[in-house]
């Protein structure tokens, strides 16, 4: 969770979802190489319950359903360099994994 000055906090995590795909043409299910792609979402929780919820339940490892609208927005990192991000922000968050067996 994180706090800048004079603004509402955030809680921040990462989340990855991944595409598999057979490559080769076969019209058989079972050749070709089976490859895949990760790909790492910034999700940003700024209501109130849900943010806490998420701060205090989401670890590494667990599987949730994230809904929100992407947002896109720029910054200058530590070397004065200009980038640009992009940020799902959330609002509403399932969990998929049971959040007892989150330690």
């Amino acid at each position: 969770m994180r706090q800048a000055d004079g603004k509402n906090p955030v809680t921040i995590f990462s989340v990855a979802t991944n595409e598999l795909w057979r490559s080769g043409e076969s019209e058989f299910l079972s050749a070709g190489d089976i490859n895949q792609k990760t790909t790492w979402h910034r999700i940003s929780v700024f209501r109130p319950g849900l943010r806490d919820v998420a701060y205090q339940h989401i670890k590494k490892g667990a599987r949730v359903y994230v809904e929100g609208k992407i947002d896109y927005g720029e910054y200058v990192d530590k070397n004065n360099v200009r980038r640009q991000a992009t940020t799902v922000i959330a609002d509403n968050i399932i969990f998929l994994s049971d959040m007892r067996d989150r330690s």
